[in-house]
């Protein structure tokens, strides 16, 4: 009897979750951890929200089995979204499909279209399922970068020209999960045309379609012409209405994945709860405008972080986007690795943050903080880091105390 198993021998050791457990482990011996680590909102769903939910949940008939591909309503509520949002026409029946959450619909996408030793690129650094969701289902994974420059362009090139067997699948997710990169329009319609010219499917994760700041709203890539011919989309209800734990995403666009996604999920789940699907109707048929007020309220958060740890002496670049801040380390620490700076900001400063090479092996060197406490607790943050930093001998402005 074997004791190692194929998949698990192909999963590295989940360094974020070295930095969690000694989060919880501080929590439980009593200390106060300013908790900027994992992306979970902090504020709730609407209220009108979880009373759909409370309704529908007293109906007895709600209990039984529910539809693993979401229920006719779900599925129309998410395609009048995209006509809304995005002016794309999508059909609920055979081009949207309802997931737990877009990491488990990207999951079951990489078990229904892969196949052992099949070449998928993927961003470096990046939500790790981007990544290992195709490892576990048997894929090598070739990187490209994250940032979206020339250089991005002539990755894709050179994986074409040198991959043997050439890619057949590229994921894209902007914006991006861990970077807080974003694209326009003309990068989308730049990628469809080379998908179409190199038979690639691509799979876009759009997690963060509505955490958008400074007036630029974030494009889908299926509002490119054709795009549905090799493009499917993946967004989530998680940050754009606090509901994270509901775990409800959807997958849209190409009919051809989408049927296969069907196929596999009908296999492996009997889908969400009815009442949480009746109450993700509710969210994207009612009131829209806990959309806005979150948007601000991570925008003003976003502005509070950055100046606040810029006083206390880490600089930090501002995110045009996302629930994220990409922090390069504080130069003098930067040999310490982004895992032991992580840890150390934890025992040392009471603050969790991510370290950056849990997102792959160039996200080294930075870590990932998510925008998911409240002001005050962002500048208590800062002044705990202040102390760190000056305890390390690292210079700190003389003046303005975080």
């Amino acid at each position: 009897m074997s004791e190692e198993f194929y998949r698990m021998k192909r999963l590295p050791p989940y360094v974020i979750a070295e930095v969690n457990a000694m989060r919880a482990a501080a929590r439980a011996a009593g200390e106060d951890i300013i908790d900027l680590g994992m992306g979970n909102p902090d504020l709730p769903p609407p209220d009108h929200v979880i009373a759909k939910l409370c309704e529908v949940a007293q109906k007895p008939s709600a209990h039984g089995y529910s539809q693993s591909m979401g229920i006719p309503g779900l599925r129309r509520a998410q395609a009048n979204y995209y006509g809304r949002r995005f002016g794309v026409d999508l059909d609920p029946e055979t081009e949207v499909v309802v997931t737990m959450g877009s990491k488990e619909g990207l999951a079951s996408l990489a078990t229904a279209i892969t196949a052992p030793g099949d070449v998928v690129l993927a961003p470096n650094p990046s939500y790790p399922i981007h990544m290992f969701g195709f490892i576990i289902a048997g894929a090598t994974i070739r990187s490209v970068p994250t940032t979206p420059d020339e250089n991005y362009w002539k990755s894709l090139e050179r994986a074409m020209a040198f991959t043997v067997p050439r890619p057949s699948i590229l994921v894209v997710g902007y914006p991006s999960n861990p970077t807080a990169e974003t694209v326009d329009l003309a990068f989308y319609e730049r990628l469809v045309a080379w998908a179409k010219e190199n038979k690639v499917w691509i799979l876009s994760d759009l997690a963060y379609s509505e955490l958008y700041y400074d007036g630029n709203p974030t494009p889908s890539i299926l509002q490119v012409p054709g795009a549905k011919d090799v493009a499917v989309e993946f967004t989530s209800l998680s940050k754009t209405y606090s509901m994270a734990g509901w775990r409800i995403g959807f997958a849209v666009g190409n009919r051809q994945l989408i049927t296969a996604l069907k196929r596999v999920k009908s296999y492996l789940d009997y889908g969400a709860f009815t009442p949480i699907q009746a109450a993700a109707c509710a969210a994207l048929n009612g009131p829209q405008d806990i959309v806005q007020k979150n948007r601000e309220l991570y925008h003003k958060r976003r502005d509070v972080m950055v100046e606040a740890f810029s006083r206390a002496g880490w600089e930090i670049p501002a995110p045009k986007a996302s629930m994220f801040a990409w922090a390069p380390l504080p130069p003098a620490l930067k040999d310490m690795g982004s895992l032991e700076f992580s840890k150390q900001l934890l025992t040392h400063a009471k603050v969790a943050v991510a370290p950056g090479v849990g997102y792959g092996e160039d996200g080294e060197g930075f870590v990932r903080i998510a925008m998911v406490e409240n002001e005050q607790r962002l500048r208590q943050a800062a002044r705990n880091i202040k102390q760190y930093l000056k305890s390390m001998g690292v210079n700190t402005p003389a003046k303005g105390a975080a």
